[in-house]
Formats: C-alpha cells, sequence, structure tokens
C-alpha cells in the first residue's frame, strides 16, 4: 500500500490526555532522571539486578501472557497462571490485556490497510509510537468480544491503574529496604521508570523495525519480517514474518536453534501440566 492513499491522520490526541502526559513523564524520566542519578549518585549492583529482573519478567508477561496466550490462543493454562502473567503484563505499561490484545487482534486482521492501529504503511515513528497519540474513532469492541468473556483478563482490566502502581512501587521498596530513601529512588528509576522505558520500546520494535527492515522467508502477503536481533530484545518476537504466517503457534521461532524464551518458558510449562493445548503450525 502506498502512504498517499492513505486518509489523512486525525490531528487531536490519543483519547485521554493521561497517554500523552504519562508517555512524555516516561521519556523524561529514561532520558534525563535516570542517568542523571547514575552520574551524581550510582545505580548499585541491586538496582541493575532488579533492571533485568523485571525487564525480563514484564517483558514475559507481554510476549507470553499478553500475546501468544490472550491474543492468539496458542496454548491454555490455568486461570493462576494466566493471573500472573497479566500482573506481569499489566507492570510493563502496555494498558490493558483486553485493550492490548484487541489492538493487536485488530492489527492481524488488517495489517497494512487503514484498519492497522499501527500500521506500518504509515512510517516508523507512526507504527513505532505514534499512534499511541492519535485518536481513533473505529471502536475494538468487535476484536475484543471473546476477551471480555475471560473473567481474568476483566478483573485485570478493572484493576489495571493498582496492577500499574504496584509494578513501580516494588523497586522503589526493594531499594528503600535494602538501603534507604536515596537507595529507593535510585532502583524506582532505573528498575521502574528505566526498565519500562526499554520494555515498551522493545515491544515498538515489533510493530516498526519488524514490518519495515528484515527477511520475509515464510510469506510476502503483508509487510512483516524476521530481525533475529529484535528477538534478542524481545524474547523472541522478532521471528515475525513467521508469525503472521502461523499466527496461532505458541513459538515465534519455530526452529531449535531460534532465539525464543517465551516458546521455551510456555513448553517448560507445559512439562509440569502447567499449560495445555500448545498449537503449533508444523
Amino acid at each position: 500500500m502506498n502512504v498517499s492513499t492513505l486518509s489523512p491522520l486525525p490531528t487531536a490526541p490519543a483519547g485521554s490526555p493521561a497517554t500523552v502526559i504519562l508517555f512524555a513523564l516516561m521519556c523524561l524520566g529514561a532520558v534525563i532522571a535516570v542517568p542523571m542519578f547514575g552520574y551524581f549518585y550510582r545505580y548499585t549492583w541491586l538496582d541493575w539486578t532488579m533492571f533485568v529482573v523485571l525487564y525480563i519478567v514484564t517483558g514475559l508477561g507481554i510476549t507470553v501472557g499478553y500475546h501468544r496466550l490472550m491474543s492468539h490462543r496458542s496454548f491454555d493454562c490455568p486461570d493462576w497462571v494466566k493471573l500472573v502473567l497479566m500482573i506481569a503484563g499489566g507492570w510493563a505499561l502496555q494498558n490493558s490485556a483486553l485493550k492490548w490484545a484487541s489492538d493487536h487482534i485488530r492489527h492481524h486482521a488488517h495489517c497494512d490497510q487503514e484498519m492497522d492501529p499501527y500500521n506500518a504503511q504509515r512510517g516508523f515513528w507512526y507504527s513505532h509510537c505514534g499512534w499511541l497519540f492519535y485518536n481513533d474513532p473505529r471502536t475494538n469492541e468487535k476484536y475484543a468480544s471473546r476477551l471480555r468473556q475471560d473473567r481474568v483478563v476483566m478483573w485485570q482490566h478493572r484493576y489495571y491503574i493498582p496492577i500499574v502502581i504496584s509494578g513501580l512501587a516494588l523497586p522503589f521498596l526493594v531499594g528503600f529496604l535494602s538501603s534507604d530513601w536515596l537507595g529507593g529512588i535510585g532502583c524506582f528509576l532505573l528498575a521502574g521508570v528505566g526498565r519500562t522505558f526499554a520494555v515498551l520500546n522493545s515491544t515498538f520494535c515489533i510493530n516498526s523495525i519488524c514490518h519495515l527492515w528484515g527477511d520475509q522467508p515464510h510469506g510476502q502477503d503483508d509487510s512483516s519480517r524476521d530481525s533475529w536481533w529484535v528477538s534478542l530484545l524481545t524474547f523472541g518476537e522478532g521471528y515475525h514474518n513467521y508469525h503472521h504466517t502461523h499466527q496461532s503457534d505458541y513459538r515465534n521461532g519455530p526452529y531449535w536453534y531460534n532465539f525464543d524464551p517465551s516458546k521455551w518458558l510456555i513448553f517448560a510449562l507445559s512439562t509440569i501440566g502447567l499449560a495445555t493445548s500448545l498449537r503449533t503450525a508444523q
């Protein structure tokens, strides 16, 4: 699709001004406050450990919970496992699973078209994060109807704000209890603000980079592409051309040598009976 054929972008900021304000604060905190604190006070080994742990936990909450479980039903699991994944995904500050998954289902239904919420045909910055700042009058109800029938998803949607707050408060409490107020602030900045910014942008790379640059070994019906190095940042989500070709496969990287920790986690859960009905395309 040629960009010139697309309708003009809406001009109003996205639904609630909170989206713009929160994203601006997160960006400013990550690019200014985080490095400034590190320069003047330095981060401790605990701060960096919490950064890595929460990056992994929240990243997998998105890739395994929001994406492969809720959006594509690539496997089934007990409600308590789903609840853990929904909390971890909520800590990533990427909206509730209800909103995230309905957007993603619509993306697959209308990839590269007008109805694609993060249409890469509009360019890198729009598909990366710009789409967040525009009103979209088109309803996602058609794509949310299945999700609304899931009691765990609806619980997480109702309590999304407290879940987000708890995810940001956790590193502060860990830092404070291990040291003092300054320790709490340092851990909050690095493992809270910095980590959230990193996970947000790694996820955004799937919508932008993996629809603009890379290989298409599995099909050329849309702009999706495989990028092995993006998979290193996103726990296997970079094999995006395969994913678009085989959406319900619990693996994004289908081969044993593909770096796909998300599929490894799902498979590991299946070996102890905590994941069932793993779907594969081949």
